[in-house]
């Protein structure tokens, strides 16, 4: 179970916040050295991710990285633009710089965009879609500067292909690769020139992210309904990229629309901190939504976005903040439903993480569900295909196809998700919570949780290659285990850990890909006492085989 801090939802004293000019000084002085593995470059589900204090997350590390995805452009005859877009922590900056130089230095068409404002990733995703629209060759791809929710020390650089989405694991494997070598032989193959220069490149554009995707909102979510009813929304962009966003949004469309807080602050002082003591911007948390789950009640609906705008929490006034499961639940159930141009073939995306509610769900409109691994790159196909019209994971990640069926972004967006609980609550004349609650009426109401255990890196690898043989029970508390998976139902990808599911209740348990832990799922229809027992007995077996 989660050791609460006692400081969890409480503001960050001045002494908790991050030095930001020795984590800068930091990114620039440390030398990482390659032989030692946490020093390495390592791409987990979101790419690159660490801290200069660390040395897991610095200019060195941003060079090879960079100068190997250049070496891919030319690989994959990648010919097109690069767009590049970075959030308000403060190692995406200086990562953004360095990235800049690499690129100019190597003739890379980069767009960024202008005045170097910050970039929501769903920006991003939406910009490489429209440019690579109908072309046939000269493809643009992507570089997404964040470490998504991840606290103010830490740093995050993400590579998106012309399908706009996160890479795919082979694509990532390679860049991982090449790029450690780079860093071995000591960046001899890095080209750069100075941050100024690269500014001035010819190569160097300048591209509106901004209007570029507000103008093409009115196609996604229905702007009119919500701003003919002046429903009362509120939001918080948590000092994300997206803080600049919201008040155009409202303005051109003319909803009537709060924005809580316009504040930008690196050390993010201005965040309760999350279940752990720590400075999260995670809109899922109820100790980092602290504040605006108390502002929401003044509001229709409230939302909030993480700091790269990927992400979402939605606030009611009669449930609070809804569980990013629930809240997955309820829109698909009301996109299908009132979406009346999307096919009658499209499949429901969902990780094999996520709530069987989903599935119930599924059940009801009479759609497919497509299972895969926690990842948001396994749905990108499915999007880009026009095959799903819904992807979304237990991590309050999701988006969806257009109101025409077209796709829409294939990378998370939580813009369109947030807007998306304004036009339920018009639209139905209840919020997303109350379409919730009702479900669970008809389909049951599950208990769900997910712990964290620390777990070193040959445990971490044990659990990754578990097989259905290894688990030596056929029971899991009192049911008969119907199920055990180690691969995904929907696309036969390797989960990396093992899925038992009973007829009351699942369990799954899964290595972190960037942190020392592992992660234990359970959700149970029979409630709180019987997903204690999932869990228990689950981690009982688990320790069975990590400790042989």
């Amino acid at each position: 179970m989660k050791n609460i801090s006692p400081f969890a939802g409480q503001l960050p004293a001045l002494a908790d916040l991050v030095d930001i000019k020795r984590l800068i000084s930091a990114y620039d002085s440390v030398q990482p050295d390659p032989s030692i593995p946490t020093h390495r470059i390592r791409f987990g589900t979101s790419g690159h991710r660490g801290s200069s204090f660390s040395a897991s997350f610095n200019r060195n590390h941003i060079l090879a990285i960079t100068q190997t995805i250049c070496f891919y452009r030319k690989r994959a005859n990648i010919t097109g633009p690069l767009f590049l877009g970075f959030d308000t922590h403060a190692l995406s900056l200086p990562a953004f710089q360095t990235a800049l130089k690499v690129l100019a230095a190597n003739e890379v068409v980069t767009f960024i965009a202008q005045n170097q404002e910050y970039t929501p990733t769903p920006a991003i995703s939406h910009a490489i879609l429209s440019y690579n629209k109908g072309r046939t060759e000269g493809f643009a791809d992507g570089i997404v500067i964040t470490p998504s929710h991840n606290p103010p020390g830490e740093g995050g650089f993400k590579y998106n292909p012309p399908h706009g989405g996160p890479a795919e694991t082979e694509i990532t494997d390679w860049i991982q690769a090449q790029a450690n070598e780079i860093l071995a032989n000591r960046l001899l193959e890095v080209l750069q020139i100075p941050f100024d220069s690269a500014l001035k490149a010819e190569t160097t554009k300048q591209y509106d992210f901004l209007n570029s995707y507000l103008r093409d909102l009115e196609n996604i979510i229905d702007m009119d309904l919500i701003g003919d009813s002046k429903i009362k929304i509120g939001v918080d962009p948590m000092g994300g990229a997206g803080v600049h966003y919201w008040q155009p949004i409202a303005e051109f469309y003319k909803i009537n629309l709060t924005v809580l807080n316009t504040k930008i602050d690196p050390c993010f002082r201005f965040m309760p901190r999350d279940w752990d003591g720590q400075i999260r911007m995670d809109p899922s948390s109820p100790y980092s939504m602290k504040s605006v789950i108390e502002e929401g009640k003044s509001f229709d609906i409230t939302f909030a976005c993480d700091t790269d705008h990927d992400r979402h929490g939605i606030v009611t006034k009669r449930f609070g903040l809804m569980a990013p499961n629930d809240y997955l639940s309820a829109s698909i159930l009301y996109l299908f439903k009132n979406r009346p141009s999307w096919s009658p073939t499209l499949e429901i995306g969902k990780t094999l993480v996520s709530s069987q509610m989903i599935d119930r769900v599924a059940n009801i409109l009479g759609r497919k569900v497509y299972e895969v691994p926690v990842g948001f790159k396994w749905f990108v196909n499915g999007l880009v295909e026009k095959n799903l019209g819904f992807g979304g994971e237990e991590s309050a990640g999701a988006t969806f196809l257009k109101k025409d069926g077209q796709t829409w972004t294939t990378d998370k967006d939580g813009i369109v998700m947030g807007l998306l609980s304004a036009e339920m609550t018009v639209k139905l004349g209840k919020d997303p919570g109350s379409v919730y609650h009702d479900l669970t009426k008809t389909i049951g109401k599950p208990s769900y949780r997910r712990i964290d255990v620390s777990a070193d890196v040959k445990q971490r690898e044990k659990i990754t290659n578990l097989s259905a043989s290894q688990i030596s029970s056929t029971t899991l508390a009192g049911d008969k285990i119907e199920k055990i998976l180690t691969r995904a139902p929907g696309n036969d990808a390797p989960i990396g850990g093992v899925k038992i599911e009973t007829k009351n209740g699942w369990l799954a348990v899964r290595p972190s890909g960037t942190e020392d832990i592992y992660k234990i799922y359970g959700e149970s229809f029979l409630g709180d006492e019987h997903l204690n027992s999932l869990i228990d007995e689950g981690q009982e077996l688990v320790n069975e085989v990590i400790d042989t």
